[in-house]
Formats: C-alpha cells, structure tokens, sequence
C-alpha cells in the first residue's frame, strides 16, 4: 500500500489530508475519484494531461473513475485566475466543444473504463426548495475568501452573483457522486475544497483532494491556455507539438520535464549539472525531452518520425521534410498575409501575426516579412516559415 501511496503522491502539489488519503487506499475498497472539467474550448492540452495521467494511476490501481463534464457550470463559467466577470457560454457551444473531449481523454485514459457523466443531470433539477438549502449549507465570508474574489472586492471590481455560485455548484457534484476522491489543478484547490466541506454537511464522508502543479504555456510566463495560444493540444499533429517543444527556453524545458515526466529533483540537478559542466549539449537533453513527452502522450513511433523531421528541417535544412498545406480553391491571389497563415492553420489570430512579424519571425522563401499589411503572391512550392519551427510547404 506504501508503494500505491508513493506514486500517487509523485508529482502532487498537495493531498488534503494526505493522512486521510493513506486511510482510504487501506480499506480495500474501490474508491470513486473524480475529474470534473468544463468543456469551456473544444481541445484538451498538455496542462490537462497532468492531471489525467495522474487519474491514469488511479485506474490503473482498479478504482472507479468518473470523468465529469461540467455542462451546467460551463454555462455559469469559473473565474478562477480572472480578473473580471467571464462571460458564460451558450448551450451550442458547450454541446460543440464537449463533442472532441470524450476521444481526447481516451488518449490517456482507457475510455471503456471511464464512466462519463454531466453535471446538468442533477443541477437542472434542483428546486428552488433545493438550491436555497444548499445556499443555506455556507456563508457568504466563506465564499469570498477564495483569492480572486477577495483580490477584486479590494480592487473594487465587481463580482457577479452567479460567480459566487460557482463553487457551491461544483462542490455539489461532489456530493451527488459520492466522490472519495477529487483531482484538480492548484487553481482549484477552493472549489476542490467546498466539495468536501458540502459532503460533511450532507452527512457523507468527506472526500480526499489531490492538487497537481499548473505548467506554464510556450511563452513560459502565463498557464497554459487556448485562449492565450500558448498551449500544445493534444490533438495537434506530433510533429507540430514537438516543434513546439523545440522552441521553449531553457528553464521551461526543465519545468516540462519535471512536471510532464516526473523527473526527480535528484535527476534534475544531475542533468543540470551535466549541462553546466558541458558534458551534455542543450540541444540533446531538449530534443531528449521534447521526445518523451510526445512518446508519452502520442506514440513512441510519432516521437521517432517528430523527431527526424525536425532535425531534417532544422538540422539538416532540408526543406522536402516541411509540412505540405494546399489551399482551398478559388482562394484569392495575391492574399493577407494574415489570411495566408489563418488558411493554413499556422496562426489563430491577427494579434499572433503581428507578434511574430515584429520579432521578426515570418520568412517567406527565406525573405522575413516586416509588413503587417502585406499581400503575398502565393505559389505552388512556396516555403514558410512560422516561429522558431513551423515550417510549410504550399502545393
């Protein structure tokens, strides 16, 4: 039991309690554990990953795993880490963004072993006989000791009523589930923790909270997150999510390992030290780590094709290796630069385009562009370059 409880707690930022964790593992019995996410972007990334594959371990130890979708609360909309009110998204787009999770989870998790189920089963249904007692089970203090509410009252920003219901929804589910244990990211550990405080006021045992670390997106500053297109989804194509890989700094690189690979700290400081005492080149431990990752949650077969198209590419400079794209037909000639790249799907934004073009990061058949409005006459055989290493081919 000693040996489940360690690589349980490997890469956890906290158990709450952990005495209590320790204690239900011991019973025997098969313990419900619960992930609950709002499907609030239609792709799951590498953030997400963390906690999956640690909901991986649980199943892998036979317990039973339900994976929530938080349909009802998407609709409310979590501001965790938001500065101001998160406007609440529509019944169609939490529908289309729902469709891609369940074949996302299935990734990491053994889907024929995940019961799925949504939290409009039983929100939709309270009364408001119902909901008024449930408001009844906490106060309004408790609510707003949750960081960033506590950090807009002192802004003198406002709170929606809705958002203040948010955790007690949440927290509910926990009760409807019976859940014995609950992951989450550090940003929820508040809600995590209304959960248990609701099972003991409706008279249930109260579930164990196990908190995984956030990682930092590509820009190595912000978490990862669509929104901020800082992220690797998980159903980007390998070769694009170890080009990805390739392109962060140094110090994330670390932070990946540690937090995506489980590498100790003992490991950390020996590779590190290789580093320092150049024994190991950066590029080798980089292209090392950008493998396991894409070994872990693609294949190892794509890793090993990601992997020599990028040191064909880059290393090599062979440019028969880029990422072939045809446009639609009738697209016009010359086009937007900005349009060019939305086309091909190398960028999601405007914003993101001028970014890279004033750091100086688009090149046009080895011609960097430095015009935001520029229209580009496009040909068959046309190379771009995107980034550090996104390469594409036009054919």
């Amino acid at each position: 039991m000693n040996k489940d409880l360690n690589m349980l707690m490997q890469g956890v930022v906290a158990a709450l309690p952990e005495n209590e964790l320790a204690k239900k593992l011991a019973s025997g019995k098969k313990l419900v554990i619960k992930l609950g996410m709002d499907p609030t972007s239609p792709d799951l990334h590498l953030g997400h990953a963390v906690v999956l594959k640690k909901l991986k371990q649980f199943q892998d130890l036979g317990h039973k795993i339900i994976f929530l979708i938080g349909d009802f609360t998407a609709a409310i909309g979590d501001p965790t880490g938001k500065s101001k009110t998160r406007p609440p998204l529509s019944k169609e787009a939490i529908a289309k963004n729902t469709q891609t999770y369940f074949e996302q989870v299935g990734r990491i998790l053994d889907s024929k072993k995940v019961e799925i189920r949504y939290n409009s089963e039983w929100l939709d249904k309270l009364t408001a006989r119902d909901f008024v007692g449930l408001c009844a089970k906490v106060t309004v203090a408790r609510l707003i000791e949750r960081e960033d509410f506590a950090n807009r009252l002192k802004q003198n920003q406002p709170i929606s009523f809705h958002e203040l219901l948010y955790p007690l929804m949440q927290g509910y589910d926990s009760v409807e589930l019976a859940a014995d244990i609950e992951l989450g990211g550090t940003d929820q550990t508040f809600n995590l923790l209304m959960g248990r405080l609701l099972q003991e006021q409706y008279a249930q045992e109260p579930q164990v909270i196990l908190t995984t670390p956030l990682i930092e997106g590509l820009d190595g500053v912000q978490k990862m997150s669509k929104s901020l297109n800082n992220y690797i989804g998980l159903t980007e194509k390998a070769e694009q999510a170890f080009g990805k890989l390739m392109s962060i700094s140094d110090e994330l690189m670390w932070r990946y390992a540690k937090v995506l690979l489980l590498w100790s700290d003992e490991v950390l400081t020996q590779r590190k030290l290789a580093v320092f005492e150049q024994k190991e080149h950066p590029m080798n431990l980089k292209k090392e780590i950008a493998h396991a990752i894409v070994a872990l949650f693609w294949s190892a077969q794509e890793a090993d094709s990601a992997q020599q198209q990028f040191e064909s590419l880059f290393q090599k400079k062979d440019l028969s290796q880029a990422q072939e794209v045809a446009l639609p037909a009738g697209t016009a000639n010359p086009l937007w630069i900005v349009d060019l790249l939305k086309t091909i799907n190398a960028v999601t934004s405007s914003s993101e385009v001028k970014r890279l073009i004033e750091s100086k990061a688009i090149e046009i058949d080895g011609i960097t562009v430095s015009d935001f409005k520029a229209l580009i006459t496009w040909q068959s055989g046309m190379v771009l370059k995107v980034g550090k290493h996104r390469i594409y081919k036009l054919t």
